[in-house]
C-alpha cells in the first residue's frame, strides 16, 4: 500500500481524454482519429434514441461479484461490442476487447448523479468521460477535464459528490495489464462469493463467463474454467471474501504490473489470477508477511500489514479507517470508509488466522 503518487492513487472515476486529430502526412493505414465525445450522455449509444430511461437492446448488463467501494453509491452497468466481434480470452487475466468496445457505469444517490464512459479506439487506445446528471435526471452531460469538486448530491455523505479529474480516472484504470475493470474471468463466474463485501444481486439478462462464451463474445477462454468456474482459492468464507474485496478496491494499483514502479514502493499483489500460473498460497503468505514503514497514530514504525490474530495491529485496517488524505487507502474515490469491509477484514484477521509460535510485532 503506498501514498498518493503522480502514477497511481487508487481511483475509480472517469473523466475525458480525446484523441488527438492525424497530423498532416500521416498514412493512410493509420487508423482514423476517433470523433470527439458526445457532449451529452444520450449520444453515446447506451440509450434508445429518444430515451434517457430505455438502455439500447444491443448494450448488455453486467454485476461484478466483487464491487468497488464507492460511499455505498448505487450503481448499474454496461458493455457494447461492435456485431461480429468478440473478447479474446487467450490470457485469462488480461481479456482483449475489440476496438469499438464502451463499458458504461451510472452512479446514484437517490438519483443517477454521473456515468462513466470507457471505450476503446480504431488504434487500440482507450478513452475516458464522465456524464454528470442534473437534479431532475432530464439529461446528462459531459464533465469539464479537471473534474467537479464539490457537487451537489443531499443524499451522497456530507451532501457533495466529487467528480475526479482526467488523472485521476488514468492513475486507476492505467495500472494494470487491461484498464477494464470490473468485467472478467473472476468477477464474471457463476460461482460467486455469498460475502463479498456491498455484494449486488445479479439482475435479469446480467452478463456472465458462460453466456458469454454461449454467445460467441468471448473466444479462446480456457475450458476448466467454464467445467470449473474461477473462485479465490482460499481457508475459510472471510478469506476468500476478504481476498475478494482486496482484488477488486487495490489489485487495480497493487498488482503484478506495478512490481518494477517507483509511484508503488510495496512490493505486494493483491490482484488475482486466474489462469494456469496463479499461486494463492504464495500470494497470501506475501501479504500476510509483508511489513511496512508507514507509521501511524502512535503506533511504532515497520508494523506488519496483517498481523494474524491481531486486527488492531494490522496496518491494512489502520489505512483503510484513516481519513488522513496522506496515509487513507485507496487514497481516492471515498469519502468514508467502508463498515462493511473492515468489519470482514477485521474478523478474518482476528479469528481465522492465527501467529505462528513465537511471532513477535
Amino acid at each position: 500500500m503506498h501514498p498518493p503518487s503522480s502514477r497511481a492513487p487508487l481511483a475509480a472515476l472517469l473523466l475525458v481524454f480525446t484523441a488527438a486529430p492525424l497530423p498532416a502526412g500521416t498514412s493512410a493505414e493509420t487508423p482514423p482519429a476517433a470523433p470527439p465525445l458526445p457532449e451529452r450522455l444520450a449520444d453515446t449509444g447506451l440509450y434508445v434514441p429518444g430515451s434517457l430511461s430505455r438502455i439500447h437492446p444491443d448494450n448488455q448488463p453486467f454485476t461484478p461479484q466483487y464491487p468497488l467501494w464507492t460511499d455505498g453509491a448505487g450503481k448499474r452497468r454496461w458493455l457494447y461490442l461492435p456485431p461480429g466481434t468478440h473478447i479474446d480470452a487467450s490470457d485469462p487475466d488480461a481479456w482483449d476487447f475489440p476496438p469499438g468496445t464502451r463499458l458504461w457505469k451510472e452512479f446514484s444517490h437517490g438519483r443517477p448523479i454521473e456515468t462513466r464512459l470507457i471505450e476503446r479506439l480504431p488504434d487500440g487506445a482507450w478513452r475516458f468521460a464522465t456524464y454528470v446528471w442534473n437534479e431532475d435526471g432530464s439529461e446528462a452531460v459531459l464533465a469539464p477535464e479537471r473534474g467537479i469538486a464539490a457537487l451537489p448530491a443531499p443524499e451522497a455523505p456530507g451532501g457533495r459528490y466529487r467528480i475526479p479529474s482526467r488523472d485521476d480516472c488514468r492513475a486507476c484504470h492505467e495500472g494494470g495489464k487491461v484498464p477494464v475493470l470490473g468485467f472478467s474471468a473472476l468477477q464474471l463466474s457463476p460461482d460467486r462469493d455469498p460475502l463479498a463485501p456491498n455484494a449486488e444481486p445479479l439482475r435479469p439478462g446480467d452478463a456472465d463467463l458462460p453466456g458469454l462464451v454461449a454467445r460467441g463474445q468471448l473466444v479462446n477462454l480456457p475450458p476448466q474454467l467454464l467445467a470449473e468456474p474461477p473462485r479465490i482459492r482460499a481457508g475459510s468464507p472471510s478469506e476468500r471474501a476478504t481476498l475478494g474485496y482486496l482484488h477488486a478496491n487495490c489489485g487495480h494499483c497493487h498488482n503484478r504490473a506495478s512490481a518494477d514502479d517507483p509511484a508503488v514502493p510495496v512490493d505486494l499483489s493483491l490482484s488475482r489470477q486466474v489462469g494456469a500460473d496463479r499461486d494463492d498460497a504464495q500470494a497470501l503468505k506475501a501479504l500476510i508477511e509483508t511489513r511496512l514503514r508507514y507509521r501511524g497514530h502512535g503506533l511504532p514504525a515497520d508494523l506488519p500489514l496483517i498481523a494474524p490474530g491481531d486486527a488492531e495491529a494490522s496496518v491494512l485496517l489502520q489505512r483503510m479507517r484513516t481519513r488522513n488524505p496522506m496515509a487513507r487507502m485507496p487514497p481516492l474515490g471515498t469519502r468514508i470508509p467502508d463498515p462493511e469491509a473492515l468489519e470482514l477484514i477485521g474478523r478474518w484477521i482476528g479469528h481465522d488466522l492465527h501467529p505462528s509460535p513465537g511471532a513477535t510485532r
